[in-house]
This record gives structure tokens, sequence and C-alpha cells, in this order.
């Protein structure tokens, strides 16, 4: 987790989502670069990025904000439970996009035996997800475009260690990616037979659950989703599970209880490729 203070002149106030300095708090939890608010009712999210400030990083952040705008947009329109665009504002200050609020609690802020009675809807909901017809998806998030953007990151020495797995942590990040380049072919080779759309960032934080019904309210943070191996999202949410799991037997019949639903049988290479890859494209 990272603090997001509010920069100068950046709010959603400030760069015309309406109401009142008093209408917003700033949210101060997750891991997105843009700054966060919350409207004070608690029924609409914005997400601010100024102009200012270095100007390839202030572009890059203005369009990850209007391609997660698109997503956002988009999906909705397919029926999955999610956020609505509400407003969306872009000028010379900068950009910010004002959707709305998805009822319930994040998934990783429930008990691990609520997390386990909602496990299966969990699953059911991953899977309508990944049902959703691919040539309808007009984004794209494959391996190729995962590879390009971990290279990238490893090339600028951008890694976060603390998004790596323990043992990995003290590695460095070029060997990390060379482990995984012999892997290539044969990944591509199963993403073209198998692939979904995609979440892309699909950890419990980002699944919101009603918290009286333990149904799956919808999902949140979608700046990645698009069209990869829907091993990239099932690789994240496994082994997110396992920091609520209080031990690895219970971890493990998790597994199996979102294998059986789901209706999959998990491939555990195909897991732990995706699940090294995914830390090297952030930074």
């Amino acid at each position: 987790m990272s603090d997001h203070p509010e920069p100068p002149n950046l709010s959603p106030v400030h760069l015309g989502a309406g109401g009142g300095a008093g209408d917003w708090e700033a949210v101060t939890t997750g891991e997105s670069e843009a700054a966060v608010f919350r409207s004070a009712d608690g029924t609409r999210y914005a997400k601010c990025v100024a102009a200012d400030g270095a100007a390839n990083l202030a572009t890059d952040l203005a369009a990850a904000l209007a391609a997660e705008r698109d997503r956002v947009a988009w999906l909705g329109d397919q029926g999955v439970p999610g956020p609505r665009v509400l407003d969306w504002h872009s000028g010379d200050t900068g950009s910010c996009l004002v959707t709305s609020a998805v009822p319930g609690v994040p998934a990783d802020q429930v008990s691990a035996a609520d997390l386990r009675a909602s496990w299966e809807r969990i699953a059911d909901a991953v899977r309508a997800l990944h049902e959703v017809p691919v040539r309808q998806c007009p984004f794209r998030r494959d391996l190729d475009r995962m590879t390009a953007v971990a290279r990238d990151v490893v090339d600028r020495g951008a890694v976060n260690p603390e998004f790596l797995p323990v043992e990995q942590q003290h590695t460095p990040p070029g060997e990390l990616l060379a482990r995984l380049v012999p892997q290539l072919a044969r990944r591509r080779e199963q993403e073209a037979a198998d692939m979904v759309v995609c979440h892309g960032d699909l950890c419990l934080p980002n699944i919101i659950l009603d918290p009286r019904t333990l149904h799956v309210s919808g999902f949140i943070d979608l700046g990645r989703l698009g069209l990869a191996d829907r091993y990239v999202d099932l690789s994240l949410l496994l082994a997110n599970a396992r920091e609520t799991w209080p031990d690895e037997e219970q971890a493990r019949a998790a597994d199996t209880a979102f294998a059986k639903t789901y209706d999959i049988a998990l491939d555990h290479e195909r897991l732990r490729f995706y699940l090294h890859l995914d830390p090297l494209t952030w930074g």
C-alpha cells in the first residue's frame, strides 16, 4: 500500500467534476498512480491526473486514465457488474474520471470464513467475465504486450521488489525475466487456444462483495482489462487469496473448490509463469 497525497490544485473540483471541496475526500490506500477521491456520500469515485510534471509521465497517466474510462464503459455494456462512467474531464490542467461506486466491501477485507463462503460465487463471477465473447472485446492484454511492458520496466530498473514473491526479492529482475523467456513460445500457443476477456489485475481488493449475502457486487479497477490467457487472472486471484487462508491445507482445498466451480483442471506451471511475469509489468 502507498499513500497518494493530493498534489497542488489537483482534485475533482479543480478538474471540473463538480461539487465543493468538502464533497470529496482523498483515498490514501491502493496502488493507483492517479490521485483517487471518494465522494462524501460514498456513491462516486474520481481518479485524477495532473497535466503538469514530467511531460512523458503526465501524458502516459492521462492515456491510461482514458483507457480505463473506455474499459469501464465497455464492460458495463456487456452486463458484467462493475462501476459506471458518470463523468470525464480532460483539459489543460489534467484529466479526471468519475465513476459510480460499487456497493459492498473488497474481498480482502472479509474474514477467511466469509471469503470461503463466497468463494464459489467468486468463481462463478470470474467464469462469467471470462465467458464474455472475445470477438466483442476491443482491448488486448496479450502475452506479447505483457512481455514488452516487462522488458521496459526491467530495463528502466523500475521493478518494485515488494511486488515479487519473497523468494525472488533478492534476484536481479533481468534474471527473473530471462528465466521466463524460454517458456514464451509454449505460452503463446496456450494463449491462442484459450484467450478470454481478462480483468488483468484480479486480486481480492478488486472484487467487491455484498457483506450481507456475500455475492459478488462487481469488479473494480479495470485499467488492465483485455484479451489474454485466462491464467493471467487465475494466477493472481489464487495467489492473493492464499494470504487470507489460514494454512496451506485450506489454501489447497480452496484452489480445488475454485477449480471445480470454474470447471477447469488447473495447470500449476502455467499459473506459476503468469504469477512470476505480472510483478515485472508494474513500474
